[in-house]
């Protein structure tokens, strides 16, 4: 994961490296969340969720939000968040 501001790169399912601008970060139930939209353009914005743990040397890694319910929890958050 390289880290330009709010810009990062991470690499694809098929190795290739993807552009996101962090939109959002923020704290559900004690995790810390990143909101991150594509820098590419596309038909429809689509944002994603990634939970921000730390490996076994305290470095940030992104995980995929892969659980309906916690994605569902984060998404409301942010949501009001953008209300106010």
């Amino acid at each position: 994961m390289e880290n330009q501001d709010n810009i990062i790169a991470l690499k694809d399912e098929n190795g290739n490296e993807v552009e996101f601008e962090v939109i959002a970060t923020l704290n559900v139930n004690e995790n810390d969340y990143a909101i991150l939209l594509p820098l590419e353009e596309e038909e429809e914005e689509i944002a994603y969720i990634f939970r921000i743990d730390k490996d076994d040397h305290g470095e940030e890694l992104l995980v995929p939000v892969e659980d309906d319910e916690e994605f569902e929890l984060v998404q409301e958050a942010y949501e009001s968040l953008m209300e106010d």
